[in-house]
């Protein structure tokens, strides 16, 4: 029985790895690199913003890792914390870099301008950090 639980467990993450391969998420490889530089970015939106314009960072954001090929991987969602500690951020952006390189070409692409741009008066704040993974 235990052979049995023992296989099905090793299948499963086998499968969980193929997906996860097979949709652009990041799988332990010989490309990647021992050490992970993270980029984090929340957003606080202005009272004046709309939905639309909120809606336009959105997809914005998200469109950048098709068009900027330094990012190695990406995800963002939206404020669910019912600690009420979040003063006012809904967004946040999480992105991973190999490199610094990496990093730095990202924030100087002309994508990543266009996009910061298209932004216009919507946001009321917008804090970065960066950090090697440990």
């Amino acid at each position: 029985m235990k052979r049995y639980l023992l296989t099905g467990l090793l299948a499963a993450a086998l499968l969980g790895g193929i997906y996860m391969a097979g949709h652009g998420m990041d799988t332990v490889s010989a490309e990647t690199p021992e050490k992970l530089l993270r980029h984090v970015v929340l957003f606080k939106f202005s009272d004046t913003a709309t939905k639309e314009d909120i809606a336009r960072g959105e997809a914005s954001f998200a469109a950048l890792p098709d068009k900027i090929s330094e990012i190695k991987s990406f995800e963002w969602g939206t404020n669910v914390s019912k600690e009420g500690l979040n003063q006012g951020y809904t967004h946040c952006f999480f992105l991973t870099f190999h490199s610094e390189a990496d990093r730095d070409a990202y924030l100087v692409h002309p994508e990543h301008d266009a996009f910061a741009k298209g932004l216009g008066g919507a946001l009321a704040g917008a804090p970065v950090l960066d950090y090697w993974a440990k």
